[in-house]
């Protein structure tokens, strides 16, 4: 029996790379593509050895040609921290609009089931605690985050597009922040760079008096929640993320509490539109899904914490990846 076929975009990525494991391990011929502009080739190179997996090194936002069936596109080609889409936000915007609308198409040609990867950063700084999928946000759209929350925001929109008009058969994840292996040290979201901070022996970094809350969830649990949505038949976006909620200035000390180190908390202005609060309502996913976190965050953050520490010690001084700034 031949196998099912997927594309993954942003195959090389954090959770892209956990994606095509996954699927592989489900049993599909996995197609990978990636422009590598924050992806990393060593988070798939254990998969180049296998039969049911190949690799296109090419920009979705450009036109996406994928010869032969295909059953299913996840898309998840983005830069997804502030650390890139700042330095990168035109290629933000354009993998989220033309990305997206080449994806649709794709899916619409192919007739392809399609999962989009959107984000807890479409309810900007919200006024609703905990945010579910009801709310429509506090967004800045001419803010630095723009780029990014904007992007994701019109993704969401053109994908419901395709399903009423095209009869795409469309699924839509909201993800709330996520950790785990292949994560970058120098990616500039907390929790990394709170790791990075005490591998290096350097002063915690809290921005504002760090009462602002977020809710992080294993990466494990994060991409069972999404092969659940793909699998199941429902077309409006769903939460995933773990909803146990902390202060960034608790997380720190848990951080501090983890990786034993001796330095200390020092806080830095917070940065323009920074969300104050970050917790999801995962009642839909519970309802629709079946779906719950398993991994504790002390249990995740030991293994996160063991990978980092595994990493050859030049990464954790490692800069943050300079990126061509073209159109």
């Amino acid at each position: 029996m031949s196998r099912k076929r997927v594309l993954i975009t942003g195959a090389a990525g954090f959770l892209g790379s956990h994606l095509c494991d996954r699927f592989i391990k489900e049993g599909f011929h996995v197609i990978g593509m990636d422009n590598l502009i924050t992806g990393d080739l060593r988070n798939i190179e254990h998969l180049f050895k296998l039969e049911q997996f190949e690799f296109y090194h090419h920009d979705v936002s450009k036109f996406i040609h994928v010869p032969g069936e295909l059953h299913y596109i996840l898309h998840f080609a983005s830069p997804a921290s502030p650390i890139d889409y700042l330095k990168i936000p035109i290629q933000t915007l354009k993998v989220g609009s033309l990305g997206t609308h080449n994806c649709l198409g794709l899916a619409k040609a192919k007739g392809a089931r399609i999962l989009v990867a959107s984000t807890s950063e479409i309810y900007g700084d919200p006024l609703v605690h905990p945010q579910n999928e009801e709310y429509w946000g506090n967004v800045n759209p001419v803010g630095p985050r723009g780029v990014y929350d904007e992007a994701k925001r019109f993704q969401e929109a053109m994908t419901m597009a395709y399903h009423t008009f095209h009869g795409v058969e469309t699924r839509i994840v909201r993800i709330f922040n996520t950790y785990g292996p292949r994560m970058r040290l120098n990616d500039g979201r907390a929790l990394p760079a709170f790791i990075g901070q005490a591998l290096r022996g350097e002063d915690l970094t809290v921005f504002g008096d760090g009462s602002q809350t977020r809710s992080f969830c294993f990466v494990d649990d994060l991409i069972e929640g999404i092969y659940r949505l793909l699998m199941s038949d429902y077309h409006q976006p769903v939460n995933v993320g773990n909803p146990d909620e902390i202060s960034l200035k608790e997380f720190a000390e848990e951080i501090i509490a983890l990786t034993g180190t001796t330095q200390k908390i020092v806080h830095k202005p917070l940065p323009v539109d920074d969300p104050k609060q970050r917790q999801p309502d995962i009642t839909r996913a519970k309802e629709i899904l079946g779906w719950t976190p398993k991994v504790s965050r002390r249990e995740g953050l030991k293994v996160t914490y063991e990978y980092f520490k595994s990493l050859p010690k030049d990464e954790w001084f490692k800069q943050p990846k300079e990126f061509v700034a073209k159109a």
